[in-house]
């Protein structure tokens, strides 16, 4: 198997502050995958056997309830881990990942996360930090859930896209990569009907425009005060 080039991983957020000879030794435990779109990375309940960082394409991370509903808690962007089931003290993973485009992932063996965290005590520190900012957005969402009407819950997930992977348009910033209304529905816990109906309405005032598997923000400012309860935008 040919060496992995330190070049793939020195410049991401979870490797800042690493030596090169630390990510040359990191480097050395990791083998390099190629995921097919709408394919599981890894899967809710599975035994904990790796830990991933997000090279190319988009990953979906899913929680099925036990009512069989489906949650799309995030998505993983390019440089991001996922997967890191042992950061927060499990042997399981606690939802799945799947691809939503083609994806390139480095894989390392899951039992390595604490030697890690222990020989590079930077990278362990932002591993905690990337546990602790999703545990935050998850809180988030949950209060958006349990407190917010449906429009906005809808607004305010558009927006983290957009922030998240946006990509300036002539027709706006489009969310970089293909997201269905059933996807969004299953992000703010509601209806494919309701989602449906929204977007719609939106398009007639000029806020979105959506096509097959693609949602462009026409007008982000105007989404954020209908997020924030500011408009109505009657």
């Amino acid at each position: 198997m040919s060496r992995l080039d330190r070049s793939l991983i020195s410049g991401l957020p979870v490797f800042e502050g690493l030596q090169a000879d630390d990510l040359d030794r990191m480097l050395q435990s990791a083998r390099s995958l190629r995921i097919e779109k709408e394919t599981p990375i890894f899967e809710q309940g599975g035994e904990a056997h790796s830990f991933f960082v997000l090279l190319d394409g988009r990953a979906r991370v899913v929680k099925s309830t036990a009512d069989g509903q489906q949650v799309i808690v995030r998505y993983i962007v390019p440089g991001e881990l996922m997967g890191i089931a042992q950061a927060l003290g499990r042997t399981t993973y606690p939802a799945s990942a799947i691809a939503v485009l083609d994806c390139v992932v480095l894989a390392w063996p899951g039992r390595l996360w604490p030697e890690f965290a222990t020989a590079y005590p930077t990278f362990g520190m932002n591993t905690y930090k990337t546990v602790g900012a999703r545990l935050n957005d998850v809180q988030t969402q949950v209060v958006e859930m349990a407190t917010e009407q449906v429009e906005r819950r809808v607004a305010h997930s558009l927006l983290r896209l957009i922030k998240q992977s946006g990509r300036k348009t002539e027709a706006g910033i489009l969310i970089d990569f293909p997201i269905t209304r059933q996807d969004i529905a299953e992000m703010t816990g509601t209806t494919l009907h309701t989602v449906s109906r929204l977007l719609t309405a939106w398009e007639e005032k000029g806020l979105v425009r959506s096509g097959r598997q693609q949602v462009t923000i026409k007008e982000p400012h105007r989404l954020l005060l209908l997020a924030e309860g500011r408009s109505r935008q009657d």
